[in-house]
């Protein structure tokens, strides 16, 4: 079975021919996307050490802003919580801290969790559902594929 982060990346490119039709209808053509470790939990390790992957879109040196730390910031959120950013800015706004970040686009899917910054929130999150469930549907076909190919493994 390959990696999570074989798979995640998988995951994006597997989406990116969606996003690049969305880009369409955007206000940009760039983008970041963080995907978390979804074997990492807030309270085992720091944010940083919990990033699986990161994917650009687009020339960072020509961004109008820094689309890479946003995205680390909606991911951030997200993770430390286990629920899509958005529901920080509408329903619990008490729960933000300081720093964090006031435009949403992450997404939560069990534990998988993808942050992506670059154009408009509502399409971040978008992205960010797509590839968080690209990432959770190639695991399954590979664990899938992995219990026909060796019935008696017993550990992962």
């Amino acid at each position: 079975m390959r990696n999570q982060k074989d798979i995640a990346l998988d995951a994006i490119e597997l989406v990116k021919p969606a996003i690049m039709n969305l880009f369409e209808r955007t206000c940009r053509k760039e983008l970041h996307i963080v995907v978390m470790d979804p074997t990492i939990k807030p309270w085992e390790a720091k944010f940083e050490d919990a990033i699986l992957v990161e994917d650009t879109t687009g020339t960072p040196a020509e961004w109008t802003a820094p689309f890479d730390e946003l995205a680390r910031k909606k991911a951030q959120q997200a993770w430390r919580d286990g629920v899509a950013n958005i529901n920080h800015q509408t329903q619990h706004p008490a729960s933000l801290r300081e720093g964090d970040i006031l435009y949403f686009g992450s997404f939560v899917y069990g534990n998988i969790v993808v942050g992506c910054s670059g154009v408009e929130p509502y399409y971040d999150m978008l992205i960010s559902s797509w590839v968080a469930l690209a990432f959770e549907q190639l695991t399954i076909a590979e664990y899938q594929i992995d219990k026909i190919e060796t019935p008696k493994k017993a550990f992962r």
